[in-house]
């Protein structure tokens, strides 16, 4: 399966409380934090939710 390399590039403060539960639960608690996640439905929904805070790159 693939994987995906997730990139927290902007801050969670004044943002929306699911945004920031989202960012908890990918595994980014600061700006520069980066994270290896399985390429899965549930892992592209809640980058979906945000997605402007984040970036994402095809990891092998």
């Amino acid at each position: 399966m693939a994987k995906l390399k997730i990139t927290q590039v902007k801050s969670a403060i004044g943002r929306k409380p699911n945004q920031e539960l989202n960012l908890r639960s990918l595994g980014l608690k600061h700006i520069g934090d980066s994270v290896i996640q399985e390429d899965s439905p549930n892992i592209k929904g809640m980058i979906n939710a945000v997605s402007h805070l984040v970036t994402v790159e095809e990891s092998k």
